[in-house]
C-alpha cells in the first residue's frame, strides 16, 4: 500500500491556496447576492433614479459633524432634500431640526455598511477612505460617490488606494490634486473630478474662534495631540515624554488620538494608570476638541492633522516631531515627493528632537518667545496652500452636489481659488 506524504510546508501552502479559493468563492457568492437584490447595474439604477435617495451623506463617526454640519445646513436653507447616514448613535446632527434633510443612525460596523453596499442614490458624499478596499463596497445603484477630507494636510496620508474608487474629491489645496492625479497614473485609473471647494471643518473652526475673548489672564497650558500608530509620540516616547512635561510645572492635557484608545488600546490604559488625573494633568476625550485647543497655549504633535487646526486657525505656536515617519502603510509610499504634512511643518514651528526630553519646558518657552517673531508669511503660505475658498466652503459643496444631481457642475473644477483671507 502507498501512503501519500505531505511534508508540513507544502501542506501549510495547500491549505493556504484552498482557503484563498474557497474565500474568493464566498465573495463571490455574496456579490451576487448583493446585485440580485439591489437590482443590478447602474443602468437600472438610472433608469429607476426617480425611486433613488437624491444625495445620501454618510458619516463613518459623530467626530465628523463639523465637517458636514454646515453643508448640510446649507442644504436645508436651499430647500435640497438630502439623507444623514452616521455610524454614531449620539451624533450632535441626529438632534438637529431639519425640514428637508432625513438623519438616521444606521447602526456600526459590518451593519451600516451593510445598508451603505445595498444603497440607491444619486450622489453620497463622504469623508470615509477606502471606499470599495475594505467594508464598504460600491453600490451598482450608486451614481456618484464624492470624498470630501476631513482636515487640512495630505490625500496621501490615507490607507493603500485610499481614494481611488471615488468618482470625485473635493479639496483645499493644488498638492492634493496633484497626488489624487499622480496615483491615478501609477495605477492607471480613471480621472476623479477634482473640485476646489475648501475646507468646512477649519471654516467652522474659524468662525468659533472669532467669539472667544482676546488676552484672557491664564496660566500657561500645554497640549499634547499626536496621532496614533508607530510613528506617533505616544508609542515612541510615551512615558519619559510625560514625566518630562509634567516637569515643566505648565498644565498638562493629554489629547491622544480617537483611534489610539481602540488600535493602542492597551497602551493607553497603561499610560493612564501610570499618570492619572489631577489638578495638573488631564486626559481628553471629547468629541469636540474646540475647548481644548481654545485653552491650550502650545501644541506637541507630530503629523497629526490637528496641529494644522491650531497653527491656521488658532495662530498659536507648535512643537512637531515627524522625524520617525514611516510612509509605507500610506498611499504616500508610492510617492517620490514628500508628504505636504511634513514639509510644511517647518513654518509653523520648532522641531522636537529626542534630546529634547531633558528640558522640554526650554524647549516650550523658546517656542513660546518665538512665536511673536514667526514670519507671518510662513504660516500664511502654509495656509494658502491647503485652506483656499475660506469661509465659503459649505456653499460651495452643496453647489457641486445640487449640480451633480442635474449633471452640471456650477463651480470651477481643477482651479485654484486663493482669494479670501481669514
Amino acid at each position: 500500500m502507498i501512503r501519500l506524504y505531505i511534508d508540513p510546508g507544502t501542506g501549510s501552502m495547500l491549505f493556504t491556496v484552498f482557503i484563498g479559493v474557497l474565500s474568493a468563492v464566498i465573495y463571490g457568492v455574496r456579490i451576487l447576492i448583493i446585485k440580485i437584490k439591489s437590482g443590478v447595474g447602474a443602468a437600472e439604477a438610472r433608469s429607476n433614479s426617480e425611486t433613488a435617495l437624491p444625495i445620501v451623506v454618510f458619516s463613518d463617526s459623530k467626530r465628523y459633524q463639523t465637517t458636514f454640519a454646515p453643508v448640510l445646513d446649507e442644504l436645508e436653507k436651499r430647500g435640497q432634500k438630502a439623507v444623514y447616514y452616521t455610524m454614531s448613535p449620539d451624533d450632535p446632527v441626529l438632534s438637529k431640526k431639519y425640514e428637508f434633510i432625513k438623519s438616521e443612525y444606521i447602526g456600526d460596523g459590518n451593519k451600516a455598511f451593510a445598508k451603505m453596499n445595498l444603497l440607491k442614490a444619486d450622489v453620497v458624499l463622504s469623508t470615509t477612505p477606502n471606499l470599495d478596499v475594505f467594508q464598504w463596497k460600491r453600490s451598482p445603484s450608486v451614481r456618484c460617490y464624492v470624498h470630501v477630507p476631513h482636515a487640512a494636510g495630505d490625500l496621501s496620508l490615507y490607507r493603500t488606494f485610499g481614494l481611488d474608487y471615488y468618482d470625485a474629491v473635493l479639496v483645499g489645496g493644488k498638492f492634493q490634486e496633484e497626488q489624487v492625479r499622480e496615483l491615478e497614473k501609477l495605477r492607471h485609473l480613471p480621472a476623479k473630478e477634482i473640485v476646489y471647494t475648501g475646507i468646512p471643518c477649519l471654516d467652522t473652526l474659524y468662525e468659533r474662534v472669532k467669539s472667544i475673548p482676546q488676552d484672557q489672564p491664564h496660566e500657561t497650558t500645554v497640549l499634547l495631540a499626536p496621532t496614533w500608530e508607530r510613528s506617533g509620540l505616544l508609542s515612541l516616547y510615551g512615558e519619559e515624554l510625560i514625566k518630562s512635561l509634567i516637569d515643566t510645572g505648565y498644565k498638562l492635557i493629554i489629547r491622544p488620538h480617537p483611534q489610539s484608545f481602540t488600535a493602542e488600546k492597551e497602551m493607553i490604559e497603561d499610560l493612564m494608570a501610570r499618570f492619572p488625573d489631577s489638578d495638573r494633568l488631564s486626559w481628553n476625550r471629547d468629541n469636540d476638541n474646540f475647548n481644548v485647543l481654545s485653552e491650550a497655549d502650545i501644541m506637541i504633535s507630530d503629523f497629526s492633522g490637528v496641529l494644522f487646526d491650531f497653527a491656521l486657525v488658532f495662530g498659536k505656536p507648535v512643537i512637531y516631531s515627524c522625524r520617525d515617519f514611516k510612509t509605507d502603510p500610506y498611499d504616500a509610499w508610492f510617492l517620490d515627493e514628500q508628504p505636504w504634512n511634513i514639509r510644511s511643518l517647518p513654518g509653523l514651528g520648532t522641531a522636537f528632537e529626542k534630546e529634547h526630553l531633558k528640558d522640554m519646558k526650554k524647549v516650550i518657552d523658546d517656542t513660546l518667545r518665538g512665536n511673536a517673531s514667526l514670519s507671518s508669511q510662513e504660516r500664511l503660505k502654509v495656509r494658502d496652500e491647503t485652506w483656499c475658498n475660506i469661509g465659503h466652503s459649505a456653499a460651495s459643496i452643496a453647489d457641486y452636489l445640487i449640480s451633480k444631481l442635474n449633471e452640471e457642475s456650477s463651480i470651477p473644477v481643477s482651479g485654484d481659488g486663493f482669494d479670501d483671507e481669514p
